[in-house]
This record gives C-alpha cells, structure tokens and sequence, in this order.
C-alpha cells in the first residue's frame, strides 16, 4: 500500500497526540499511514512532539526524524499544513500567528468542510481544569501513563508467548475506571459546549486519547484518538464525510489478508502433467 499509485488523496486529513520523543510512539505506523494517504489540508491538533518527555530526558530515534521529514515532504509538495500545539508542545504556543516555511501555527481554528460545515479544530487541554489549575497533577498523570504503557509492553510479551493478541492496559483503565469515563464524558460535553460557543456544528480534537465520533451533546463531537496505542487519524473525503481510521487494526487485518492468501496459494494443488 504504500506505493505511490497507491496513495489516497483525501481533502483533509487531523492527526494528534502523536508524542514524538517518547518511547511510546508508534513510529513506524505513523510512517505507514503517511505513505498511504496524502491530503491537501493537514492539521496537527496538538502533541506531536512532547516537550514534557524531552525535558526529563532525550529520546529522538530516527523513525522520529522520519516523521517530521515525512510532514515537511508533503508541505513541499503542496499540502497546507496547520499546527495546533497542544499541552505536550506548549512551547510552540509563543509562536502562535506565526508561519514557518508554509506550515502556520494557531491556537485553534475554524475549518468548513467541503459540504459547508464549520468545525472547532483544537487541542482540548485548554478545558481540561488538571492541565490548567494543577500541572503537577498533571505531570504526575503523564509519569503514571508512561508507566502503564511501559507495563503493557511486557505484558504483552508474555501474551504474545501464550498466543494471545496484544491487549492495552492503559486503554482498558480508562474505560473501565468510574473516575476516567465520567472525565472523558465531561470532557466531550465541554468541548461541544466550546463548539456552540463559537456557532460551529462540531469541534475536531484530541488530548484525552480517546477517538471517537458522536453527535451526544447536538454537535458532532470528533476525537481524533492518538499514535501511541490505538493509532487512529481522522481524514475528510472530497463530498466532506469524515472518517476514522483505526491505522494498527487495518494493519493488523492487513496482515491477516495477506497471511490468508499465502496460506491458500500453498494449499492449492498443482495440476496434474499432461499425459
């Protein structure tokens, strides 16, 4: 799929919470997904690079760099590219306004769809009241995350020496927690109050890593997940449909697809000699 005759143009594509710099960042699916699609507006909705994870200590692999170089190959080309920084990359915030070699950087933005729809692009941690009134809490946050993802790694090793198929603990503590699901329902509400508030028929974001799309509180709500375990980006079609993509479970049915061919080939029997 990652041919250049294989490429899929779309009108728009959002990625976020990709967190360049830590260990965590599924790299190399983000660079799988780059050559599948291309995009004529992308939007980096905030946490691409973690400047938190940097600061404590440095972490820059070279699928990292390939990334970004990814990115600015395809603003060569002729993609737009718009950056919203997010908590993570809050760095960046003092160059809001600013543009650098075609890429702009916003705090947030209205983006109308090909249909005329108006969206909310923006991070989301501005209304997260942790990140706001509490950073230390939410460092802690961030340090205990880390340590999740780090515990689900050798989980599943182990799983995948049983024969079982890879499982996330941090996911599954988010939504089985009380305290967690009823965060993320808060969160999603405010977001679409924020939506209404600038008269918008929807709001595009990230922050919480939690991709979904829902129409719950009267606007559609779109989370555009992350690249650290569910691996998701939010792309709009030329007639202004959204979609989701789970990247690691189209890659893992990808590879299943693939698996299931050379299986049947091999299982094929070869026609008899003729006599």
């Amino acid at each position: 799929m990652s041919k250049d005759t294989d490429v899929i143009r779309v009108r728009t594509m959002f990625l976020s919470d990709v967190h360049l710099g830590t260990k965590g960042c599924q790299a190399e699916l983000l660079l799988d997904f780059l050559k599948c699609y291309d995009a004529d507006t992308i939007y980096l909705v905030g946490d691409i690079v973690d400047g938190w994870r940097l600061k404590a200590g440095w972490y820059w692999p070279q699928t990292h760099n390939d990334v970004v170089q990814k990115l600015l190959r395809k603003v060569r080309k002729g993609s737009k590219l718009i950056y919203i920084p997010g908590n993570h990359d809050e760095f960046l915030r003092d160059y809001v306004g600013s543009n650098f070699g075609g890429i702009d950087v916003l705090d947030s933005a209205i983006h109308e769809t090909a249909d005329g729809k108006r969206f909310l692009v923006i991070h989301g941690d501005q209304l997260d009241i942790v990140v706001r009134h509490a950073k230390w809490l939410a460092f802690f946050g961030d340090w205990a995350y880390s340590t999740a993802l780090l515990l689900n790694t050798y989980l599943n090793i182990v799983r995948r020496r049983l024969g079982l198929t890879y499982w996330s603990l941090s996911a599954w503590a988010k939504l089985k927690v009380k305290n967690a699901v009823n965060f993320i329902g808060r969160f999603e509400e405010l977001l679409s109050a924020e939506a209404r508030r600038h008269e918008a028929d929807g709001v595009i974001c990230g922050h919480i890593h939690h991709a979904i799309m829902h129409d719950r509180f009267g606007v559609t709500y779109v989370n555009t997940g992350d690249w650290v375990e569910s691996c998701t980006g939010l792309v709009e079609h030329y007639d202004g449909r959204f979609e989701l993509l789970r990247w690691a479970d189209i890659v893992r049915q990808r590879a299943t697809d693939e698996a299931e061919v050379l299986r049947q080939r091999k299982t094929v029997k070869p026609k008899a000699a003729a006599a």
